[in-house]
């Protein structure tokens, strides 16, 4: 018994180290601390690996992509705004036209990853894995903006995807999502009391 543990978790070392710093990372994002972006780094370069053995293309493309945003996210919240390099980015809400432009994006990036999924991938599960691939892209940039609402999305994102981890026999992975998923809650909720009207 104790081997076969022992034979999981050196077989699983890299998942479980991607979901412990998972948790930090998430809880750096919820206090607005600039440490999201470096932890978020190294947990998304980790997760690429995983994802590519499992099988999740569209979710190991999107870890890439986190990548890509933790470099923008670390920049945008050390400078601040465009106009005013002195202020740093505070809290708001996401208005109507950004949900436009939002719902608009959305829909040309699932397109766009499920059409790769079927055609040029075996994927087992490309409805899920572009839905959740195409809404985490957009909850992240929202992260890096410091709109409000990409909570809102992450909760349904995390719940989401802790089942098709289920699906792919992700446990580590899946119980990292399921903490995600009430995280996403507190971190709403935190953020808003750090909300700032825009002029």
């Amino acid at each position: 018994m104790l081997n076969t543990i022992m034979d999981w978790l050196t077989g699983n070392k890299t998942e479980l180290l991607g979901a412990a710093l998972g948790v930090i990372y998430i809880r750096f994002s919820i206090k607005q601390n600039i440490l999201t972006w470096p932890t978020g780094l190294i947990t998304s370069s980790l997760y690429i690996f995983v994802f590519y053995k499992s099988g999740l293309y569209a979710s190991m493309s999107l870890q890439a992509y986190y990548v890509f945003v933790s470099f923008y996210g670390w920049y945008f919240w050390l400078n601040g705004k465009k106009n005013d390099r002195k202020t740093l980015i505070s809290v708001r809400v996401t208005n109507g036209r950004m949900w436009i432009k939002l719902t608009f994006a959305a829909i040309i990036i699932y397109s766009v990853i499920f059409f790769v999924l079927i055609r040029y991938f075996n994927s087992e599960v490309p409805f899920l894995d572009s839905l959740t691939t195409t809404l985490s892209i957009v909850a992240t940039w929202m992260l890096a903006k410091k709109y409000l609402e990409n909570w809102l999305i992450w909760i349904f994102v995390d719940f989401v995807s802790a089942g098709l981890f289920m699906f792919k026999n992700l446990w580590p992975t899946v119980i990292l999502f399921l903490v995600y998923t009430i995280m996403a809650f507190f971190g709403y909720f935190e953020w808003k009391k750090d909300l700032k009207p825009e002029n």
